[in-house]
């Protein structure tokens, strides 16, 4: 049996999924669905389960690998697979719990995803002083992905160059599946709170997460060393500016939460184009829904 709880960061997910299974005694277990937690030493901005936590009730798919290193959508994919079924196999019943809209999308609806291909991207990183003439290949092998695309888009042009020149197929054959939904293999359960007090939560939660120790960690994932996207994460993006000496320490909490209210709205867009999440505005209505869910037929994933 299985349930997704989603919805933007701050809103209450991950305290509604830890309540969910608590009362479960058991029989519940929790798979994190973020694109953050899956990084170790990154506690305190992610709002990671804490050690009590854990040790109350089992999660998933935390602390899968080193800051340093990066992590693809397809790896998240796999592992939470074999997190699944471990848990099914044991008997017990799986909520996902996130607010990382891609990552859900391809666990819930089981994406077919484009490989990762390093040294054709490696090649095509060595000519981005002709962004223009990727570009034109890319017009040339995928023209419906360049025309969904700015000619100045330097990320996604190499992508889907990657993906094309690696895997032998149009980048766009692998696009539908963000644009079109299908029948629910998951029942997802959202939560929607008032964005003025969404943006109270963020603006507390951040400020209690500086008490709490955040530059400091911050500080030591930097000494050891953070990939590119672990680096981008919001809150460690800012604080790390700040260590750079590029921002005061009070500019970089501002900007911090600044973006993560961005963040909330991004993420509540996402989720509102999925017309299969069923919305509430009250917790507990929406804890009732989670629970009936896995004590229903509806509970059971439809491959």
């Amino acid at each position: 049996m299985a349930v997704a709880l989603v919805g933007p960061t701050a809103s209450g997910k991950s305290a509604l999924a830890h309540r969910l299974a608590l009362e479960s005694n058991g029989a519940v277990e929790i798979l994190c669905v973020d694109s953050m937690t899956v990084y170790r030493g990154m506690d305190i901005g992610t709002a990671k389960a804490t050690p009590a936590e854990r040790a109350d009730v089992s999660y998933h798919l935390l602390d899968l690998i080193a800051p340093s290193e990066e992590f693809s959508v397809t790896q998240f994919q796999n592992a939470a697979r074999e997190a699944a079924d471990q848990v099914w196999n044991l008997g017990g019943s799986v909520v996902y719990v996130g607010g990382t809209g891609l990552y859900g999308r391809a666990v819930l609806d089981n994406l077919d995803i484009p490989g990762q291909f390093p040294e054709v991207r490696a090649e095509l990183e060595t000519r981005l002083d002709d962004l223009a003439g990727l570009y034109a290949q890319l017009v040339t092998l995928d023209p419906d992905s360049a025309d969904k695309m700015e000619p100045t888009n330097e990320r996604r042009i190499i992508r889907a160059l990657e993906v094309c020149l690696g895997s032998g197929q149009r980048f766009s054959s692998y696009g539908s599946g963000l644009r079109t939904y299908g029948p629910a293999r998951v029942v997802q359960v959202g939560l929607r709170p008032d964005f003025d007090d969404l943006d109270r939560r963020i603006d507390e939660r951040f400020r209690r997460w500086m008490d709490d120790g955040l530059l400091d960690e911050v500080s030591r994932l930097a000494e050891a060393g953070l990939s590119r996207t672990a680096r981008q994460a919001v809150g460690y993006s800012q604080l790390l500016r700040h260590l750079d000496g590029d921002l005061s320490l009070e500019a970089a909490v501002d900007e911090a939460i600044t973006q993560s209210r961005r963040l909330a709205r991004r993420q509540r867009s996402w989720f509102n184009r999925d017309p299969r999440v069923e919305w509430f505005d009250d917790p507990e209505a929406a804890l009732r829904r989670l629970d009936d869910v896995l004590r229903s037929p509806d509970g059971f994933v439809r491959d």
